[in-house]
């Protein structure tokens, strides 16, 4: 499997490309990541260094790949945080490139926008262009419960709310969407949800809500959630394989005390996933 990553890269700590290639490797899929931006470190420190690359240079990145005669060969492009708004129309550009060489690729978008806790923290025309623009020409997106509400104007908190805003999110051109963090008031106390929804049915699974917070842990949902899904078909399963690896991540990081992701010591969970969580059918 070859997938075209188009993210932020930091040269400091895992989030964008940076959290996303490693474990995308380590299952065994070929990565080309495309950096939307070159920072020293992700912005949540508040001071950073470094560059936003250019749309026009990101471009020329993905046109050269082009000419490699690679496009063919490409099995998902797989995008999250957008920068400013140039860079969507470059990644609409480079899906409609890769599909028309070859039809049966697909388009994973994270659309990043913000979360209940903090709002939205994206410039303030980002979220109008992915819900418009760029999540209606996507087949997979792996929004959180806030940013689902957004992309479909609702404001979803129950279970049956939060597939009816699915099913608006689908018919908005997605056919499969991966809502990371489910939080309904009459879940089970201690816990946080992930749901996924493609045509075969919604799939629901729980695992515990550990006190902490890491940048660059739905980077890696999306991509391994795209990587397992355009594999297996599956979504029951590539949901547990995701939930399953990135808990172990969230837990291992929580353990070491450090800030940012434990994301090279947690390698074996990406590869063996512990499947120690059961997904059941909602829908």
């Amino acid at each position: 499997m070859k997938i075209l990553s188009i993210q932020s890269a930091v040269a400091y700590g895992h989030v964008g490309n940076s959290a996303a290639v490693f474990p995308l490797q380590r299952i065994g899929v070929e990565v080309l990541p495309v950096y939307t931006v070159n920072f020293s470190n992700h912005t949540g420190y508040g001071a950073w260094r470094g560059p936003l690359i250019d749309p026009a240079d990101v471009r020329e990145v993905i046109t050269g790949i082009e000419e490699r005669g690679v496009l063919p060969k490409i099995d998902a492009v797989l995008s999250g945080y957008q920068g400013g708004e140039g860079i969507g129309d470059v990644i609409i550009d480079a899906v409609a490139r890769v599909k028309a060489a070859n039809p049966d690729a697909v388009y994973a978008c994270d659309p990043v926008m913000g979360n209940a806790k903090s709002g939205c923290f994206v410039a303030p025309a980002i979220p109008e262009l992915l819900r418009d623009r760029v999540v209606p020409v996507a087949d997979i997106i792996t929004p959180n419960q806030f940013e689902l509400g957004y992309l479909t104007r609702t404001e979803p908190s129950t279970l049956d709310e939060t597939l009816a805003s699915v099913d608006l999110a689908r018919a908005m051109g997605p056919s499969v969407v991966l809502v990371t963090s489910v939080e309904r008031p009459d879940r089970e106390e201690g816990t946080i949800e992930m749901l996924a929804v493609d045509a075969k049915g919604a799939w629901l699974v729980a695992t515990p809500h550990l006190p902490m917070k890491a940048n660059g842990s739905g980077d890696v949902t999306a991509a391994l959630f795209t990587a397992h899904y355009v594999e297996t078909g599956d979504a029951k399963l590539a949901l547990e394989r995701t939930v399953s690896s990135v808990f172990d991540l969230l837990k291992a990081t929580l353990e070491s005390g450090e800030r940012e992701l434990q994301l090279v010591e947690s390698q074996e969970y990406y590869a063996n996933p512990r499947l120690q969580f059961t997904a059941h059918q909602v829908r």
